[in-house]
């Protein structure tokens, strides 16, 4: 019988690595909620229609990407391609929003997009989601940044850079829109690659954003959007910077970063970290106060980032495990039960280690306590077992092996 195998571009995280991904949701648990955010858990399945609407029907996510097909009564559901949508489908579906009411969550889980496999990217990935609703001021904008650069601290992370720009709003944008619309009329078309062509048709702001180092040469001195932004973006974007400038929060101005969705306004930033050598995009974020409407709910200001758990992985490296508290050798087979039952009182104690079960020769035992890293042997055989005893062996202390009263070793921890 042939062997089944996983699915191209889905993996299994051993222990191992593993370890990265739990020591990542706990620095994000542990920090996002010293700013007031709760964890918010939706659903991996959703309707179709919903990535369509908030992420648009001619990007290459929903054109290419997505994990779609039909239910048993002919419904279109889709794999979540990113967290976003499903938070604000499941705000707006709680009506629980109240006008100056500010609601902060943060979600963690796989997204699933059919997408080359490659290193740091599969199809199954995971991301750290933050979002604010509710808060249209630019100290939402500046605490979600601060808030990420935090996280990222906890991870070991410090050699950050962040871009950071401003996208203007629904006032200032058309004329940007227009401006690099006669750029791109001045340019030869043929010489950008077939997505930028179309783009320019559909939507401008994203030929800044392409990686073809043909089409980056092009738009190299290409109008910028801080050249055209209204008064109250202005204000926005300086109070922004006034902000992670007074926190020491390093950053560098990158006029070509965009987002090509209309709900998208104001600021935008991107977080690269520098930490294994080579710059590795690591978080993105900003505004959008048009998705909730969008979506069906009310006018509501909204700001938020996403992290790919994946990228941070490379990062982090090889992380070293916990040390146990103990290893139990049993040297002596009629002495397993026994042993078995003490190493659970241990672990009622709150002590951490494994049960050799399968007995051997002393030699061994201790290679298997060794191996495992444990703090102390504790030996048990034939005499421990009739005598009620342990015999401890201290792994990194140069004290004498003793065998005590198993009562007494345990009254002591």
């Amino acid at each position: 019988m042939a062997k089944i195998q996983k699915i191209k571009g889905f993996v299994d995280l051993f222990p191992d690595e593993a370890a990265k991904y739990t020591f990542m949701e706990s620095a994000a648990r542990g920090t996002f909620s010293r700013y007031g955010f709760g964890e918010l858990r939706t659903p991996v399945l959703e309707k179709t229609e919903l990535f369509a609407k908030s992420i648009g029907e001619d990007t290459d996510v929903v054109g290419k990407e997505m994990f779609t097909f039909p239910d048993r009564k002919d419904r279109s559901l889709t794999m979540r391609p990113e967290a976003t949508a499903g938070v604000v489908r499941a705000f707006i579906e709680s009506k629980t929003h109240q006008p100056g009411k500010v609601s902060k969550f943060f979600t963690i889980g796989p997204m699933f997009r059919y997408e080359r496999p490659q290193k740091g990217r599969q199809r199954q990935f995971h991301q750290i989601n933050a979002e604010i609703f509710g808060a249209p001021e630019p100290q939402a904008d500046g605490e979600l940044i601060l808030m990420l650069r935090s996280f990222l601290n906890r991870l070991g992370l410090t050699k950050l850079t962040i871009e950071l720009n401003s996208l203007g709003c629904h006032k200032c944008r058309p004329s940007y829109k227009q401006a690099l619309i006669d750029f791109y009329k001045s340019k030869d078309k043929a010489l950008f690659c077939e997505d930028c062509q179309r783009r320019m048709e559909t939507n401008p702001l994203r030929v800044l954003d392409c990686k073809v180092p043909a089409c980056k040469e092009l738009v190299a001195d290409a109008p910028v959007i801080t050249d055209h932004l209204c008064d109250e973006c202005e204000t926005h974007f300086s109070d922004v910077k006034t902000i992670l400038n007074g926190a020491g929060a390093a950053y560098e101005l990158n006029p070509r970063l965009v987002r090509g969705l209309d709900y998208y306004v104001r600021t935008c930033f991107e977080v690269s970290s520098n930490d294994i050598g080579s710059q590795t995009a690591v978080a993105g974020g900003g505004r959008y106060d048009g998705l909730i409407r969008n979506l069906g709910g009310g006018d509501c200001a909204a700001t938020g980032f996403a992290c790919g758990m994946e990228r941070l992985a490379l990062l982090l490296g090889e992380m070293e495990p916990a040390r146990p508290d103990f290893y139990l050798a049993v040297v002596d087979k009629d002495a397993a039960n026994a042993a078995m039952l003490f190493a659970q009182q241990l672990r009622d104690k709150g002590l951490t280690g494994e049960t050799g079960f399968a007995g051997g020769s002393m030699k061994s035992r201790m290679r298997a306590a060794n191996k495992s890293g444990a703090k102390v042997c504790l030996i048990m055989g034939g005499d421990e077992l009739q005598n009620e005893t342990i015999t401890v062996k201290y792994m990194d202390e140069e004290r004498d092996q003793e065998t005590l009263d198993r009562k007494l070793y345990l009254a002591s921890l």
